[in-house]
């Protein structure tokens, strides 16, 4: 019988495999923040919510105050500016470049430089782009990442080719979003709800973000106010409290025509009960919600039938 063992030997080369002892000695840098208290750098993160509920919105607005180090409604605040890149798929570039100007009008604080936000748009592109599920898409894109922070995807329906209901065909791109964390990069998906008003489709793109953030529509809603949504951190990795309480936004356009957020407040109670009723939508069993809220299953009970 052939010796396989220098053949084992070689592949266990190429693995990193410091022991517990030598792993808390390494010079590893302490993780900053592109956006705190939710967005760290390697972070990777989703914004969801309904179609024109303004998530393209509060998308540009992110990127302003990433790219700008200054303050986002005055709960978020990025410590530094940074470099981001904002893929689009979906909008003409004249009104990507009206609500990236607005965003830009709207910051609070912080130097904006000339080259700290890059956009990569579809419909600049002569052929399109090519799916970022997909290796030449991503090669693609990647000579603009180099010097990057953060790169938002706007949004994953557009940018991407696979089944969304298909767990399996979320693998490539996912293995995309590893490699861009082991880069050093940060990336925020733009999403969005279906009609239970959960993330529409494979629940399997939520295993390795590190935040979640569902845009929902008031129940007291009136469209004639303008956008207003309250926005729900459903995943929220290494921040809670105050910081990971539900909170609404309404949205306009100020009058130097920059984009103006008046933040408002949640009751907590009804947020998990809206919560509720949205994983009833879409056939989470009751074991499931009361697992998903925290809540015990006759909890669970008394808000679906409320």
């Amino acid at each position: 019988m052939m010796d396989d063992a220098p053949f084992r030997d070689a592949l266990a080369r190429r693995l990193v495999a410091p022991t517990m002892a030598e792993f808390e000695t390494m010079p590893i840098p302490p993780r900053e923040f592109l956006l705190a208290p939710w967005l760290p750098r390697q972070g990777l993160a989703m914004l969801y919510g309904p179609r024109g509920g303004g998530k393209t919105w509060l998308a540009w607005s992110i990127a302003m105050a990433a790219a700008s180090g200054s303050e986002l409604f005055g709960k978020w605040a990025a410590p530094r500016p940074g470099r981001v890149v904002y893929v689009d798929g979906e909008l003409p570039a004249g009104v990507i470049r009206d609500r990236s100007v607005q965003a830009k009008r709207g910051r609070t604080g912080g130097e904006l430089a000339p080259d700290a936000v890059r956009i990569i748009a579809a419909d600049m592109q002569p052929d399109g782009l090519r799916s970022l599920d997909s290796a030449e898409g991503q090669r693609d894109l990647d000579p603009y990442l180099d010097d990057a922070d953060l790169v938002i995807f706007d949004n994953l329906s557009a940018l991407t080719r696979c089944r969304e209901n298909e767990a399996d065909d979320w693998g490539p791109f996912q293995g995309y979003l590893l490699s861009l964390r082991r880069r050093g990069l940060s990336a925020l998906l733009v999403h969005h709800a279906g009609k239970g008003g959960q993330q529409r489709g494979t629940s399997r793109r939520e295993d390795v973000l590190d935040t979640v953030i569902a845009l929902r529509k008031p129940q007291d809603h009136d469209p004639r106010d303008g956008a207003a949504f309250e926005l729900h951190f459903e995943k929220a990795r290494g921040f809670w409290g105050d910081d990971a309480a539900p909170f609404g936004l309404r949205f306009a356009v100020g009058g130097d025509g920059g984009t103006c957020w008046t933040v408002t407040d949640v009751d907590a109670g009804e947020a998990q009960r809206s919560k509720a009723r949205a994983m009833k939508a879409t056939g989470a069993s009751v074991r499931d919600i009361a697992a998903a809220t925290g809540s015990g299953k006759s909890t669970v009970h008394r808000w679906l039938a409320g």
